[in-house]
C-alpha cells in the first residue's frame, strides 16, 4: 500500500454519491476539501466519524471546506446510512475500489489476530489547487471535524 502524502496532487476521479448523483474531483476545484476513507457504513467507528463530520459541518462550511466520504459500499447502503444519520455531505460509492486504490488506502489489515485486505481509515485535506496539505492516518472518529479545523488553525 503506497498511501499519498503531503505535497502530492489529489488524483482525479469520478463516481456517484448516495443520491446517484455524479461527483468528481473537479467539483472541489478552488476550495479546501477533505476526502475521508472509511471501512463500512453503519459500523460503530464509521458512524461516529460521519456524525462528527455532520455535527461539525457548519463550522467546516463556514470556513469553505467541503467534505466527501468514500467507502466500497454501494449507493443503496450509502443512501440508508446518510438518511439514517442526516449526513449533509456526499458519500462516494466506490464499489470497484478505484478511488480507494488511487489514494493508496487499500491494503493489509489486522483484526483480532486475523489478517485481511481492507480500507484503511485515512483522511486527506486538500488546498484550493488539490494539493494534499494534511494526511490524517488515524482520525479521531468522535472528534474528526474539530481535528480537521485544528490542523487548519480554524474554529
Amino acid at each position: 500500500m503506497k498511501i499519498l502524502k503531503i505535497g502530492d496532487q489529489s488524483p482525479t476521479f469520478e463516481g456517484v454519491d448516495q443520491n446517484n448523483k455524479a461527483i468528481s474531483s473537479a467539483d472541489f476545484n478552488g476550495t479546501k476539501w477533505v476526502i475521508y476513507f472509511y471501512p463500512k457504513d453503519n459500523t460503530p467507528g464509521c458512524t461516529a466519524q460521519a456524525c462528527s463530520l455532520r455535527d461539525g459541518f457548519d463550522a467546516l462550511s463556514k470556513n469553505n471546506i467541503k467534505v466527501l466520504g468514500v467507502s466500497a459500499d454501494n449507493v443503496k447502503s450509502h443512501d440508508k446510512f446518510a438518511t439514517k444519520f442526516a449526513l449533509p455531505f456526499p458519500l462516494l460509492a466506490d464499489e470497484d475500489k478505484t478511488v480507494i486504490q488511487k489514494f493508496g488506502v487499500w491494503g493489509p489489515k489486522k483484526f483480532m489476530g486475523r489478517e485481511y485486505e481492507g480500507i484503511h481509515r485515512v483522511s486527506f485535506v486538500m488546498d484550493e489547487s488539490g494539493v494534499i496539505i494534511h494526511v490524517i492516518q488515524k482520525p479521531k472518529t468522535k472528534d474528526h471535524a474539530n481535528e480537521i479545523l485544528g490542523l487548519l488553525n480554524l474554529k
